[in-house]
């Protein structure tokens, strides 16, 4: 199901992770963020190095600062494959294949600089692409393919440089005895 891109509508949750209704994606995030469903997806290529990127300084939340491949919120009718293709070719400009579940019970809440809160229920997943990726100038400022050790490294080395998010994945990615690649 392919979505328009404007306006992009989030579904709230219980704290049970039971849907309660649903918000416009531009609303929701505040000081204040209710929980809502989301997700995260780290890209990687046929050479298994894992595409990340500096977020767009014109963003909301964390601006200017390096997070995994990309994230999103999933339609109310979307399916979490259907919204993650959708994000793939918005953000990035392009297409994945082998999506695979990795975190299905990843959540977290964060505060950026400004006081915006991440309020999320946020399954993780993995993917592949062959394409080279173009970057929506609204989306992501820059993007490098690293290996997955040098990824890990980087965020132990310098975690405020990162999402916050992507450092509590990889460490439940490492819990669980999984890597993105």
């Amino acid at each position: 199901m392919q979505m328009s891109a404007f306006p992009e509508t989030v579904v709230l949750l219980a704290d049970d992770r039971t849907p309660i209704g649903t918000a416009d994606k531009f609303t929701v995030h505040t000081d204040h963020t209710p929980l809502h469903l989301a997700f995260s997806c780290h890209v990687r290529n046929t050479d298994g190095d894992v595409l990340v990127t500096r977020r767009a300084l014109s963003k909301k939340t964390w601006p200017g600062v390096w997070t995994n491949t990309f994230c999103g919120h999933p339609g109310p009718d979307e399916t979490f494959e259907d919204a993650i293709a959708r994000r793939a070719s918005r953000e990035l400009g392009i297409t994945v294949r082998d999506v695979e579940l990795v975190l299905p019970d990843f959540r977290y809440r964060a505060v950026d600089a400004s006081g915006i809160v991440e309020n999320e229920v946020c399954p993780v997943y993995r993917a592949v692409t062959d394409d080279v990726p173009a970057p929506a100038d609204d989306e992501v400022a820059e993007y490098a393919w690293v290996s997955e050790d040098a990824l890990r490294e980087s965020v132990a080395g310098a975690p405020f440089a990162w999402s916050p998010w992507l450092g509590w994945q990889l460490a439940e990615l490492t819990s669980a005895g999984l890597r993105i690649t």
